[in-house]
């Protein structure tokens, strides 16, 4: 199995993964770059591991939650790279990838459920609730975005929790752990392995653009 995953709910991320897990990554910190970046990281992962896009088995991308203008940017990039090298093209909840890097440190803490944040900005987080499964997270509530006083009161990995350490019960070593196009593709792996991968990929906004239809225009008097 041979799969290109893309992230772009907060930082910009693509991964190439396979049967032994991640050939190679790109990442970049610059939460403003996001469309000039991914295609010349894509093309510079595929050229350096000697493949081509038709021989991926898929393209998965992240679909948020996350800002209007970055999700955008990595799902619009992986519909259509997956038309053009006519390949299954697959949809993950982002907010997965940091369970996923989550999960081994719950369960050596003996949790049963934990949380999972990042950064909406206006003194908001994306979050969502998960238990603790023998392979992989489960999801139980979310995805959501609200003030960090609203999560539930379980310890909180991701960058949503090192925000707001006086709030949230956030877990040390995974205060700045962001959603990634490794972990993300990881997860999707295993899911297409138990074909339990949607082809759904539209983005998880959670909320009205800024961007409003400006009303008609007041009559001259």
């Amino acid at each position: 199995m041979l799969i290109l995953c893309l992230d772009t709910s907060a930082i910009a991320s693509a991964a190439l993964v396979n049967d032994d897990g991640v050939l190679a990554s790109f990442a970049t910190e610059d939460t403003r770059t996001h469309s000039e970046v991914l295609a010349p990281a894509v093309r510079e992962l595929l050229a350096n591991a000697g493949v081509e896009g038709t021989d991926l088995d898929g393209v998965v991308v992240g679909t948020g939650p996350g800002p209007f203008t970055g999700l955008r940017a990595g799902i619009a990039t992986a519909r259509t790279l997956a038309f053009v090298w006519n390949v299954p093209l697959y949809g993950l909840m982002s907010l997965e990838a940091v369970a996923f890097d989550a999960l081994a440190d719950a369960r050596g803490r003996n949790l049963n459920e934990y949380v999972v944040a990042t950064d909406a900005r206006r003194k908001e987080v994306y979050w969502a609730r998960y238990a603790v499964g023998d392979d992989l997270p489960h999801l139980l509530e979310g995805p959501s975005v609200e003030s960090p006083s609203g999560l539930p009161p379980l310890p909180v990995y991701g960058r949503g929790a090192g925000l707001y350490p006086d709030v949230l019960k956030a877990v040390e070593g995974f205060a700045e752990v962001q959603p990634t196009a490794s972990s993300l593709g990881l997860i999707a792996r295993e899911r297409l392995r138990n074909q339990a991968l949607s082809a759904d990929t539209t983005p998880l906004y959670l909320r009205e653009s800024d961007a409003k239809v400006p009303g008609p225009r007041k009559r001259a008097l």
